[in-house]
């Protein structure tokens, strides 16, 4: 009888302790899920606010091409690409990377078309009665910027979409 209730006890401290550790071990998932998408959080947040300020650096430049300001194009043009070079230095969490990778062609694309609007209107600018511009080349010009700023803004909105179905 005495052997049964020690075999009983051992039971009961063993079932106890492996309890125990079952618990710990999903304690310890939790937390590296909740460690995850507090990264998740952090990037995207980072994200959020280099964002914010490529909007603000591209208003600049729709100021400037308003105002037919080729060399206040190039400066704010130049501002954009700061912003595009801090989206490209962040480091993103593991299962985060192909949003990055995403978000990293995209602005590499709006960068492409900045670069192209803004050397189009220099040529316009420069342009003399001597060195005339071409301005039958115009319309395929526009075109062209115009394709890789839609190619831009969809890889940048594919990186939300991504994103979004992470979270």
């Amino acid at each position: 009888m005495e052997r049964s209730k020690r075999i009983r006890a051992v039971a009961t401290v063993l079932a106890a302790a492996l309890a125990l550790f079952v618990l710990g071990g999903c304690a310890q998932q939790g937390t590296a899920a909740n460690q995850q998408q507090s990264q998740n959080r952090a990037y995207m947040a980072q994200v959020n606010q280099v964002m914010e300020d490529l909007k603000g650096r591209l208003e600049g430049f729709s100021d400037a091409v308003s105002r037919g300001d080729v060399v206040g194009m190039r400066t704010q043009a130049d501002n954009a690409f700061k912003a595009i070079d801090d989206l490209n230095g962040l480091e993103a969490p593991d299962d985060l990377k192909d949003v990055q990778q995403e978000y990293v062609d995209g602005a590499a694309k709006l960068e492409e078309a900045l670069s192209e609007y803004v050397s189009l209107y220099t040529e316009i600018d420069s342009a003399t009665d001597a060195q005339p511009f071409d301005w039958a080349s115009y319309d395929d010009r526009v075109a062209q910027i115009q394709s890789l700023y839609d190619e831009g803004t969809g890889k940048l909105q594919s990186g939300d979409n991504k994103a979004s179905e992470k979270s």
